[in-house]
């Protein structure tokens, strides 16, 4: 489904991604791991369009899709919940979600406002509140279930987790497990790794903009000396 290919993207003078290629199959959830600082942001704002490669290709389906404009981007079928959430504040949770809303690239329309708040049901019970009304864990699942009411293919989580209580955690790790079962692609990125290596079944490490591990996510969960390499765990 995406395949990515000696990618390369600089901030200024800055060389962040040096060399990155990865490939997701279909159906599958791909855990992206690294300490602060080592791209993994990067990598996917440059999937998303927001930053434009210095060279390298991403494809999408078979279609090049390097550098597409984010608009594209989301068409193609990839919904995006980015870090830091993103939710329109002055908007209220149902205008947040409705607004997204449409049948997948394939037609399908799985993901409708009704099964998004089955799914999240403290959305359900602040309907007609403002996004700045929510609570952090409020506003995060808000973020999930507009990407959600996109119908994507793929849906990639950055830092989903970051700042909230146990309990919401919880619920955020619960919500993904079932994203899965649905058979959407996802990319996830957390500084939780354990939770990442368990919630998917392959995953890749960065290091300095490059990849140094990659593998089968359970295989790589008992790998303790890789691991405490490259995330200093």
């Amino acid at each position: 489904m995406l395949r990515i290919e000696n990618l390369h993207t600089y901030y200024g003078d800055s060389h962040i991604l040096r060399g990155v290629s990865m490939t997701l199959p279909s159906g599958m959830a791909m855990g992206l791991l690294g300490r602060n600082g080592m791209g993994k942001t990067t990598l996917i704002r440059t999937l998303m369009g927001y930053v434009r490669p210095a060279s390298g290709r991403v494809q999408w389906n078979g279609r090049d899709a390097t550098g597409a404009a984010p608009e594209r981007v989301a068409k193609l079928g990839i919904g995006y919940v980015p870090e830091g959430r993103g939710i329109f504040p002055n908007l209220s949770v149902r205008e947040n979600l409705v607004m997204t809303a449409r049948a997948g690239v394939d037609g399908r329309k799985g993901w409708t406002l009704e099964r998004v708040l089955a799914t999240f049901p403290r959305l359900a019970e602040r309907l007609n509140h403002g996004g700045q009304q929510l609570s952090g864990g409020e506003q995060q699942m808000l973020s999930i279930g507009r990407a959600l009411m996109t119908n994507p293919s793929l849906l990639i989580l950055d830092e989903a987790t970051e700042g909230l209580a146990p309990l919401i955690v919880a619920e955020i790790w619960r919500v993904i497990g079932e994203i899965r079962k649905t058979g959407i692609s996802t990319l996830l990125v957390d500084r939780n790794y354990r939770a990442v290596l368990a919630h998917t079944e392959r995953a890749v490490v960065l290091e300095k903009g490059q990849v140094v591990l990659a593998g089968v996510s359970s295989e790589l969960a008992r790998d303790g000396a890789a691991l405490a390499r490259f995330l200093g765990v």
